[in-house]
């Protein structure tokens, strides 16, 4: 077996045992992929402060995520269709951060059923809500999450409308896939993820069929899909899902400094600054340019945490340093699903985390709450002096 030392391995192994269609939903962006691209672009122009002489004993990456004890400040994010990277991923992904320590995240998108990851699971998860027109599945939703023991819920706010992935058109992206012959051509090489979906029943959007009005099979999914997306979603209407929900809230897709204080006064309990990962709006700038703004805009008011272009520990360090509590990770834990399954999530964990203790180390830091500005040089103009 490949020896894996970071992030990038696993990304290779990925690639080599996914279908195409399914890794290129998560290696890919809308539009000219710009905005992907800036988003890590923009975290390797960070460099790290070196110190050196520094009592290094007793480091801890410890921290809290809106009061939940963290063995590191990292969740894993909604991600759409992460069964179809690695057959049951999501109870996989998720039983990988219960043993680790960290959130896990369910999408609405998901291909387990948000019942499904809740029986193979011991603790609480998150989960990502999508805002759907058919009010009576978004209230049921809520309703399910909160009988599932859900923590926290992640209200999703920048997909009113979806962005265009070219990729994903050119594949005839669905689940199951539809057995073309490009298709067919593929999975015969992917004998090893051809294997593990023989061996479930879990193969298409676990928490839409069967449950939203009129969708009993994959052809009437897809309809339902493609129009069901609320581009009418306003603050009352996110009024409306925090009252039903009554818990701890996060509001994800914030990327402007307004737009964080209006969180803020709304009474989240955190926002994530994030452009969906370069998926929605081709041109936006990235999350790690925007982070150092919006917490200066919201101050100790709220939670800041970050997603978007984030592949190591290294990156986490950056992202603490310029202001965030927490992040969350995607394609990271999904590089390692497709390529190890659940072993591969908990691969990916440990070396962000060892990576990010080291960095830390090597900055002078001992404790992952105390990094700040100060442990890296920033380029001039770094947050954009934008008109």
């Amino acid at each position: 077996m490949a020896v894996i030392t970071c992030i990038e391995d696993l990304k290779r192994l990925h690639r080599k045992r996914a279908p195409k269609m399914f890794y290129d939903y998560a290696e890919s962006g809308s539009y000219t992929e710009q905005t992907f691209r800036d988003n890590t672009g923009d975290f390797a122009a960070l460099r790290l402060r070196q110190k050196v002489a520094v009592d290094m004993a007793g480091r801890s990456t410890a921290s809290t995520m809106i009061g939940q004890p963290v063995t590191m400040p990292v969740a894993l994010a909604p991600v759409g269709m992460t069964g179809m990277q690695c057959a049951d991923g999501e109870i996989k992904a998720a039983r990988a951060a219960e043993a680790f320590g960290v959130p896990f995240t369910l999408s609405t998108m998901s291909i387990c059923s948000v019942e499904d990851v809740a029986a193979q699971t011991a603790k609480p998860f998150w989960f990502q809500l999508y805002v759907m027109k058919d009010e009576e599945f978004v209230d049921g939703m809520i309703d399910r999450a909160k009988r599932s023991g859900c923590s926290a819920l992640v209200l999703t706010l920048d997909l009113q409308i979806l962005g265009q992935r070219h990729k994903d058109l050119k594949n005839g992206l669905s689940a199951p896939p539809k057995l073309t012959l490009p298709v067919l051509l593929d999975l015969a090489t992917k004998w090893r993820w051809g294997l593990g979906m023989l061996g479930t029943k879990r193969r298409s959007f676990g928490n839409i069929v069967g449950h939203a009005k009129g969708v009993g099979d994959t052809s009437s999914l897809m309809s339902w899909i493609s129009e069901q997306f609320d581009p009418m979603l306003d603050w009352a209407k996110i009024a409306r899902i925090r009252d039903q929900w009554g818990g701890k809230l996060i509001l994800k897709g914030i990327l402007d400094a307004d737009d964080a204080r209006l969180a803020a006064d709304f009474g989240a309990d955190a926002i994530i600054v994030s452009n969906h990962g370069g998926r929605q709006l081709d041109g936006a700038v990235s999350a790690i340019r925007m982070l150092p703004s919006i917490v200066a805009a919201v101050g100790d008011r709220i939670e800041v945490h970050m997603d978007s272009g984030i592949r190591s520990g290294q990156d986490v360090l950056k992202a603490l340093a310029l202001g965030a509590h927490a992040t969350h990770i995607g394609r990271a834990f999904i590089y390692g699903l497709g390529a190890m399954g659940e072993a591969g999530v908990t691969k990916a964990l440990e070396v962000i985390r060892k990576e990010l203790d080291t960095s830390m180390a090597l900055c002078g830091e001992k404790n992952v709450q105390a990094l700040r500005r100060d442990n890296l040089l920033i380029p001039k103009g770094f947050a954009g002096d934008w008109e």
